[in-house]
């Protein structure tokens, strides 16, 4: 399959995150939308012309998935809202835990049915503060609670199962879905990390069925097959990556996001690269991802 190798990833934007997260292409604009949960922005960069900006928000956001009827939503910390990239015109779409005051979003990705999965957790991480939902044609449905730091929410080439992890139990689940893309039963423990170096946070799928999940700690993105196996990896500068997404021609181009939260004075200074967005050149292409649908 692919990408075996280890591959190293170089800067593509000093964008300085304190907690850059949620990677997203949008195809429509060549663009790469990512968040900085903590500072309340959302950064672009068109992969094209290396041209950069960013747009300020008003709440913590953790994703902006651009819609199929044009615009994206993001998915803030109380609610779901629409939003004009470039005439940044905003909309209030519904409440997301807005009556919860110690949870945000964090993790999110559309499946392959044009619907998103969205995941709550503790602002301070508090143990099983967190949940996962799905957001099907307008409407919001709770799939689980009890979930610390939900996250590596992706989904299988042909929609037959859905990932996600536990970033504080260290554990990345598969669940079998429906054809409607709805899970059925219960998740099952598909790796566990528990007992090895970096902790599983955000995740996408290849044109070959592997998954990219970037280690938080680990300053890596391992690449595993279906089965779970490790077979590639890329390596970045900082040891803080949150989640990877792929763009740029062809697809062909491996985004990661990465953060320096949490990291005393003298790390940030052993790390100056934290909070910056990275790519590396692969060999595999990545899955185009649906637009999403809200009717």
């Amino acid at each position: 399959m692919g990408e075996t190798r280890e591959t190293k990833a170089r800067r593509a934007v000093a964008s300085g995150c304190e907690l850059g997260e949620g990677p997203q292409w949008h195809a429509a604009s060549n663009r790469l939308v990512w968040c900085d949960i903590l500072a309340e922005r959302l950064h672009w960069l068109a992969s094209a012309s290396g041209e950069t900006g960013r747009i300020a928000l008003d709440h913590m956001a953790s994703l902006a998935a651009p819609l199929a009827d044009g615009g994206m939503l993001v998915v803030g910390e109380d609610r779901l809202s629409r939003l004009d990239l470039d005439g940044g015109a905003r909309e209030r779409l519904m409440g997301f835990e807005a009556d919860n005051a110690v949870t945000r979003s964090n993790d999110a990705r559309v499946d392959r049915h044009g619907s998103l999965w969205l995941s709550s957790m503790g602002k301070a991480a508090e143990s099983g503060a967190g949940s996962l939902y799905r957001l099907h044609r307008g409407e919001l449905v709770c799939l689980r609670r009890g979930l610390t730091i939900p996250n590596a929410l992706c989904f299988s080439p042909q929609g037959e199962h859905a990932h996600f992890a536990d970033t504080a139990r260290g554990i990345v689940y598969r669940w079998v879905l429906d054809a409607e893309g709805w899970p059925v039963g219960e998740p099952e423990p598909w790796v566990d990390f528990s007992r090895r170096e970096g902790n599983p946070d955000g995740a996408v799928i290849d044109a070959e069925g592997a998954m990219w999940l970037a280690l938080w700690g680990a300053g890596k993105v391992v690449r595993l097959d279906r089965e779970g196996r490790e077979i590639g990896a890329v390596s970045l500068p900082t040891s803080q990556p949150s989640c990877p997404a792929f763009g740029g021609e062809g697809l062909a181009s491996l985004y990661v996001t990465t953060a320096r939260e949490g990291m005393s004075a003298e790390q940030r200074a052993r790390e100056p690269e934290a909070g910056d967005l990275f790519v590396a050149d692969l060999s595999v292409a990545g899955l185009a991802e649906p637009t999403l649908r809200l009717g």
